[in-house]
C-alpha cells in the first residue's frame, strides 16, 4: 500500500554500499597487475615530484634572468641607438652651419654664371622699348666664359697629365716592388733549398753513421753470439753430460754407489765380469745336463715342451673361434632389438594417431574471450 523506508532499511542499505565500494576498490588493487606486482613507493614518487617542482622552478628562474637580461640589453641597444640618432643629426646640422659659414654661394668658382643678383647689381641702362632683355655685355662675358672655359681645359689637361705621370710611378714603383718582393722570395728560396739540402746531407750523414754503428753492433753480436756458441758446444762436448768417463758416476760415498743423474753404464770390467759369470753359469747348467742326466730323460723334456705348444696352439684357436660365435650371437641379437624397438615405435605411434583423432572428434568447442571472463569476476 505505501512504500515506508524504515531506519534499519536505510542502515542496511547504507552498509551494502559501503561493502560495495570496497569491494571494487579492493578489485580495482587486486587485478591491476602493476600495482600488484611491482607495488606503489609514495616516498620515491613524492621525492620525484619534489624533484620535478624544483627543477620546473629552477627552468622558470633561468628563463625569468634571461628574459631580464634580454630587457636590459633592448634597452642597452635603444639607448645606443638613440645616442647614435642624437650624434648623426648633430653632425648633420655642424655641417650645414660649417657649409652656411664657411661655404656660401657667392664663394663658389662658377657662382658668377649663374648669379640671379648679377643684372641687379649692375648700372641701370636706359632701354628702349620693345629692347626688353637685351645684353649689352654679352660679348664681353662670352670672353670672360671663354677664357674661363680655356683656363679650366688647361687646368684639367694638367690635372690629367699630372694624374698620368703619377699613375706611371706608381706603377713603375709597383713593378720595382714586384721585382725586390721576386728577388727577396729567390732568395728565400735559395736560402730554404740549401737548407734542406743542409739538413737532408746532416741526415744522410746520420742514417749512414747510425746504419754503420747497427751493422757494427749486429756483427759483434754475432760474433758475440758464436763464440758462445762455440763455447756451449766445447762445454758441451768436453762436459760431464756427453763424456764417457765412468769415474762421474761414483758416489762420493763410496766405490760400490753410483750416481743415478750422472751414471753412465757399467765398466768394461764389471761388463766383462758379468759376461764371464754368465758364460760359466752356462758351463755349468751344460756339463751338469751332460753327467746326470741320460737321453731318454732329455726327449722325454722334449716331448713335454712339444705338447704343451700344441695344447697352447689349440688353446688359441678355440678361443679366436669362441670369439667370433659370441660376436654373430650378438650381432643377431642386436638385430633383434633392433627390429622389436621400430615394431614398438610402430604401435606407439598408430595408438597415438588414434588417440589424436578421438580428441579431435570429442573437443570440438574452442574457448573464446567469453570462457576466460567469467573468472576473476571477485576479489574474495
Amino acid at each position: 500500500m505505501y512504500n515506508i523506508e524504515l531506519l534499519s532499511d536505510r542502515i542496511a542499505a547504507a552498509s551494502l554500499e559501503r561493502r560495495r565500494n570496497r569491494e571494487t576498490d579492493r578489485q580495482d588493487r587486486i587485478f591491476n597487475a602493476k600495482v600488484r606486482t611491482i607495488g606503489i613507493d609514495k616516498v620515491a614518487l613524492e621525492s620525484q615530484v619534489n624533484e620535478r617542482k624544483k627543477k620546473e622552478e629552477a627552468e622558470a628562474e633561468s628563463l625569468k634572468a634571461h628574459a631580464a637580461d634580454a630587457v636590459c640589453n633592448d634597452k642597452a641597444a635603444c639607448l645606443l641607438d638613440q645616442r647614435q640618432l642624437k650624434d648623426e643629426r648633430l653632425l648633420q646640422g655642424a655641417i650645414e652651419d660649417f657649409r652656411l659659414n664657411f661655404q656660401p654661394r657667392w664663394s663658389r668658382r662658377e657662382y658668377d654664371l649663374s648669379n640671379p643678383d648679377k643684372v641687379k647689381n649692375q648700372d641701370r641702362i636706359q632701354m628702349l622699348p620693345g629692347l626688353v632683355g637685351e645684353d649689352p655685355d654679352s660679348q664681353g662675358r662670352l670672353k670672360k666664359q671663354q677664357e674661363q672655359l680655356r683656363e679650366w681645359s688647361v687646368q684639367q689637361q694638367h690635372e690629367l697629365a699630372t694624374a698620368r705621370h703619377q699613375q706611371r710611378l706608381e706603377e713603375h714603383q709597383y713593378d720595382q716592388d714586384v721585382v725586390a718582393l721576386d728577388f727577396k722570395a729567390l732568395q728565400l728560396q735559395k736560402i730554404e733549398e740549401e737548407r734542406r739540402r743542409a739538413a737532408a746531407l746532416a741526415t744522410k750523414d746520420f742514417n749512414l753513421a747510425k746504419a754503420a754503428e747497427n751493422a757494427e753492433k749486429r756483427w759483434k753480436e754475432w760474433q758475440q753470439e758464436e763464440e758462445d756458441n762455440r763455447t756451449d758446444i766445447l762445454n758441451q762436448l768436453q762436459g760431464e753430460l756427453l763424456s764417457k768417463r765412468q769415474e762421474q758416476g761414483i758416489s762420493v760415498l763410496g766405490l760400490p754407489r753410483l750416481r743415478p743423474d750422472s751414471c753412465k753404464g757399467l765398466t768394461n770390467e764389471q761388463l766383462q765380469h758379468i759376461i764371464d759369470c754368465h758364460q760359466q753359469q752356462i758351463e755349468e747348467k751344460r756339463r751338469s745336463i751332460e753327467w746326470n742326466e741320460p737321453l731318454s730323460s732329455r726327449l722325454v723334456v722334449q716331448a713335454e715342451q712339444q705338447q704343451e705348444e700344441v695344447h697352447q696352439d689349440r688353446c688359441c684357436v678355440a678361443s679366436a673361434h669362441t670369439a667370433l660365435l659370441l660376436e654373430r650371437q650378438q650381432a643377431r641379437i642386436n638385430k633383434q632389438l633392433r627390429r622389436t624397438l621400430d615394431n614398438t615405435n610402430t604401435q606407439l605411434a598408430e595408438a597415438h594417431h588414434e588417440q589424436k583423432k578421438y580428441l579431435d572428434n570429442v573437443y570440438t568447442n574452442i574457448p573464446d574471450d567469453s570462457y576466460f571472463s567469467q573468472f576473476n569476476t571477485s576479489s574474495r
